[in-house]
């Protein structure tokens, strides 16, 4: 079988997509393909002077693009219910959100509300936002939800007892490893929770392998052998856009790099950790990140407030 390059993605003329940190690395180049492809894009992006670069860089490659900006802090839960409110008030439908912003590996920090910082933005951000956002999913026919996680699920543990670092001694890297096996699970889970509900929405989640992006400004060793090991962004949104618009991508489904340890190589169904098919941690954590984010997931509900 012939390997999956942009030219499968389908015709997305008429939908409206959200892919969040698209001002830059796979999430630039995401946005840039889905709307290349037809599709309105919505770049959620926290610095509004880098989203409008973005932005005209994609309409300098494709003219005829419908591209807007928007602002998203995910480490503000605040902002993240001010760009739900914003978003259902001025679209009618939502068919694509991709999950994709992150931070990786700073030093320890802190989210607006007190969260750890990867936790906070890399998985509470995005639980909140698709909680938000989940009703207009809803009833959008065919809509579908992109969590963007990472091999370093595989590292990841969730600590239900101290998920925000208060009294471990602090990681960098592993705290990272638990926020990208915390969107592994969020994405299987709500996958399971939307399916028993009767809910047509389609959850799925994909990794870029090690593809070289701005994200890793704070990882050294990451940065210098970028050269050696890393994908360019284009190659590395493939596995994204797959789990976003291949008809055959089925809820829960999890796609990456089919090469050597999954590091590059053209999008194909990827393993998912054997942490992270752990259904009752995972029951567990939604309920808890649910209730850090401060919002609920009754499909029927409107924009829930964060606390």
């Amino acid at each position: 079988m012939a390997p999956w390059t942009a030219d499968d993605i389908p015709d997305q003329t008429g939908k409206t997509a959200i892919v969040t940190g698209a001002n830059t690395g796979i999430g630039l180049e995401t946005a840039r393909m889905l709307a290349r492809k037809g599709a309105a894009v919505v770049l959620a992006c926290r610095d509004l002077g880098k989203a409008g670069a973005a932005r005209d860089q994609i309409l300098a490659d494709a003219p005829a693009a419908k591209v807007t900006v928007m602002a998203l802090d995910l480490s503000d839960l605040a902002s993240v219910k001010a760009f739900a409110t914003a978003f259902a008030a001025s679209h009618p439908r939502l068919d694509l959100l991709v999950n994709n912003a992150g931070v990786m590996v700073p030093p320890l920090g802190r989210t607006r509300q007190g969260f750890e910082l990867q936790l906070g933005t890399n998985h509470l951000g995005h639980v909140a936002l698709t909680a938000h956002l989940l009703p207009l999913l809803d009833r959008t026919p065919g809509a579908r939800i992109v969590v963007v996680s990472s091999t370093a699920q595989n590292m990841g543990r969730i600590d239900l007892d101290d998920l925000n670092w208060d009294r471990r001694s602090y990681s960098a890297f592993r705290a990272y490893g638990q926020s990208k096996l915390a969107n592994m699970m969020f994405a299987l889970e709500l996958q399971r929770r939307l399916a028993a509900a009767g809910s047509a929405v389609r959850v799925t989640a994909a990794h870029p392998g090690w593809t070289a992006t701005d994200l890793q400004r704070t990882a050294g060793v990451f940065r210098r052998l970028n050269p050696v090991f890393a994908m360019k962004p284009p190659a590395g949104a493939l596995p994204t856009l797959r789990a976003a618009t291949d008809p055959g991508a089925a809820g829960g489904s999890y796609w990456g790099p089919g090469g050597f340890l999954e590091l590059k190589g053209p999008p194909v169904a990827a393993r998912i950790s054997g942490r992270a098919k752990d259904a009752k941690v995972a029951a567990k954590l939604f309920d808890v990140s649910a209730q850090l984010a401060g919002v609920s997931f009754d499909r029927r509900a409107a924009v829930q407030s964060a606390s």
